[in-house]
């Protein structure tokens, strides 16, 4: 198994020195004006503080949960629980909580250099320095993760139940992360256009709006920040999934040795593929960005597709195996992989059908708000719930395909197959808040209009990109969660006949389990709402108490909207985030491993189609705003505008709150069921 682990190895040390040299190359870069300067410092000090808090809260839960995971085996230690569990599951804690400080870090530096860049170079060089960034990100989550991997692999020999623990603490700090920083971003944001755009008439940004740091700074620890323990929490429980299940097939031990390390050998190449894909967009870059991008992500799947044939001819040769009375051949592994390779980027083109303002739906909303606010609501939520429909059948078949050709491992290989390329995918995703930080630059820099111009139009393709990668979340979601609930049953030695419908601990399950995630999504968006509420009174107070400000001759007082957003962001994700690492516990050790079965079916149904319609809504919104900004049905300031603005704030919570939450919740569940199973059997 060592020498099976020298390819992951090298593939995580290539996606960590090719992080050092985009980072020196971008750290090079000029950061414009003193103003640009001093507004990207303004941020970079707001997302560390916030970050600081919110590690400092989520520690507690980490060392609470892994006391409890050692104490579970002296308690009955033949389980395969141990200390050694507790140490992968906080090795898995901090490599997510690492990732999403780095490319944090490097985002909050990106965004004056953008718009730098966009000043003197134009939209070509604009593009570079934000993917730059974006990729510091996404290489970051791939890296750090496969290496995190490759250490806990070889020091404790790979057991099952240790590999499980490093999965469980990459979730746990995903969803405080992306639940924290989404319910930091949305409140700071709604305040911001509420009291800015709609109540006072001032541009988007400016500098006169009290919440327009926060806003920015929300931006990078929801978004960068967030999205990299979001999807480096997919991408790690999509390779374990596989293994798990791997584990358990039956076969010879050199076989069987294989099958265990063939996910990680898929996803090593993942990653040079998307450094190759990365590299593709710098060279490619032109005057179309959502081009270039695209572009840039199909390259890496083709790559992937390709290396994935080789890679099940060299590891695979020789294999013959099943599960239970489920028997496939070796490249029906592959066939598994492009499955999910083939899925991933259906769902994506999908997301962007839905979400573009290139396409039909999303201008639809922007016709409908002029007839005002609601209309656009209703439109957004019906473009939403329509886009369920496609990536909900093109799931279902990839998993039946993958199934066909490789059992429940070619389920788990499909979900791998779809989250390979997570390097290029987070990529592309986090290069949208640079963009949007640069355009804010602008504004309250006071730079010529035409800059603005392109960082907005880097921005909406940004939001494209964003959906995109939220889909290819969701999706992965429902592959990997499959995945891990067929690894639970397994260990939890769970029989056919206990998980007939006729069972009624199983329909009683299935009911909590779909109720689970809209109690979950109730706490957000009461969360954000609270956050909001803070926000649009402390804008309005400043607006009316400090004299000057409206004339630009007064500066706002903006550490205090960053304080209030951190305190409601943090106040906020707590008791949703100890409700979700409760109940698989409280179900399984109370009601039964039937019912949890139950429960964690019952909330992949339910949490699939919230997450793609809330993230496919709010998306929708937000760039039918955009759209009528470039001067279609009145532009800036017209009562259509006015209407988009409001419509794009009810989905910014579904964007990025609510629906990115949601994936991690699913899998969350369905690990810490996986970790604790040993118990229940």
């Amino acid at each position: 198994m060592n020498d099976l682990l020298l390819w992951p190895l090298y593939s995580g040390g290539l996606a960590i020195a090719v992080v050092v040299l985009l980072s020196l190359d971008l750290l090079k870069k000029s950061r414009g004006n003193a103003t640009m300067i001093e507004i990207s410092i303004a941020v970079q000090v707001g997302a560390r503080a916030f970050l600081r808090r919110e590690y400092t809260y989520i520690l507690w839960f980490v060392l609470a949960v892994s006391a409890l995971i050692a104490a579970g085996g002296v308690w009955k230690p033949e389980t395969g629980l141990s200390w050694r569990t507790a140490v992968a599951f906080c090795v898995g804690a901090f490599g997510s909580a690492l990732a999403g400080y780095v490319g944090m870090s490097i985002a909050t530096r990106a965004n004056s250099r953008t718009t730098e860049a966009a000043r003197e170079g134009g939209v070509k060089d604009a593009l570079g320095v934000a993917v730059s960034g974006g990729a510091v990100m996404g290489l970051s989550v791939v890296g750090i993760s496969l290496l995190g991997l490759c250490l806990v692999m070889a020091v404790f020999r790979g057991k099952a139940q240790i590999v499980n623990g490093y999965a469980m603490g990459a979730s746990l700090v995903a969803l405080f992360a992306r639940s924290g920083g989404g319910i930091y971003t949305k409140g700071a944001d709604m305040g911001a256009d509420l009291v800015g755009k709609v109540e006072a008439g001032i541009p988007e940004d400016d500098p006169r709006n009290a919440a327009t740091i926060a806003d920015n700074v929300g931006d990078n620890v929801g978004d960068v920040a967030g999205l990299g323990s979001d999807l480096m929490e997919s991408y790690v429980e999509a390779i374990i999934a596989a293994m798990a299940i791997a584990a358990s097939l039956t076969l010879g031990e050199t076989s069987k040795t294989e099958m265990v390390m063939l996910p990680m050998a898929i996803a090593a190449w993942g990653i040079v593929c998307s450094v190759l894909g990365i590299l593709s967009i710098r060279l490619a870059a032109r005057s179309d960005p959502q081009k270039a991008l695209m572009n840039g992500t199909y390259v890496a799947a083709a790559l992937m597709i390709a290396g994935s044939w080789l890679v099940v001819k060299w590891l695979g040769h020789g294999f013959r195996g099943g599960l239970d009375e489920t028997r496939f051949e070796a490249m029906g592994i592959f066939y598994a992989t492009v499955a999910g390779v083939v899925a991933g980027g259906v769902v994506g083109f999908v997301s962007e059908y839905y979400t573009s303002h290139k396409f039909r739906p999303t201008r639809a909303i922007a016709q409908n708000s002029q007839s005002g606010p609601a209309l656009t609501v209703v439109e957004g939520l019906s473009v939403g719930m329509k886009s369920c429909t496609i990536p909900t059948i093109i799931l279902a078949v990839a998993i039946l395909v993958a199934y066909h050709y490789a059992g429940f491992y070619g389920i788990a290989m499909a979900a791998l197959g779809m989250l390979a390329t997570t390097g290029i995918i987070v990529s592309v995703d986090s290069y949208g808040p640079i963009a949007d930080n640069a355009g804010g630059i602008a504004e309250m820099a006071h730079l010529d209009r035409s800059v603005r111009e392109i960082t907005d139009n880097l921005d909406a393709v940004g939001n494209t990109t964003a959906a995109i990668g939220k889909g290819f979340a969701i999706g992965s979601a429902a592959f990997a969660a499959v995945g891990l609930l067929v690894a639970y049953v397994k260990t939890a030695d769970i029989t056919t006949r206990e998980l007939a419908l006729n069972n009624p601990r199983i329909l009683a399950g299935l009911l909590l389990g779909g109720m689970f995630p809209y109690f979950f999504s109730s706490m957000l968006f009461k969360a954000v709402s609270r956050s909001a509420f803070a926000m649009i009174d402390e804008v309005r107070k400043q607006l009316r108490e400090i004299p000057g400000i409206m004339e630009g001759k007064a500066r706002p007082d903006y550490a205090r909207c960053v304080d209030i957003a951190t305190r409601g962001a943090i106040n906020g994700m707590l008791v949703p985030g100890g409700v979700a690492i409760l109940l698989p516990a409280v179900v399984g050790f109370t009601l039964g491993k039937q019912m949890l079965t139950g429960v964690l079916i019952g909330a992949l149904v339910s949490g699939l189609m919230i997450g793609i319609q809330m993230a496919n809504s709010g998306g929708a919104m937000d760039n039918a705003k955009k759209f009528i900004e470039e001067g279609n049905y009145g532009g800036k300031g017209s009562d259509a505008h006015k209407a988009a603005v409001v419509g794009d704030t009810v989905g910014d919570p579904l964007k990025d709150t609510v629906g990115p939450s949601i994936n991690i919740l699913i899998k969350l569940m369905c690990v810490i069921s996986l970790v604790i199973a040993p118990l229940l059997a």
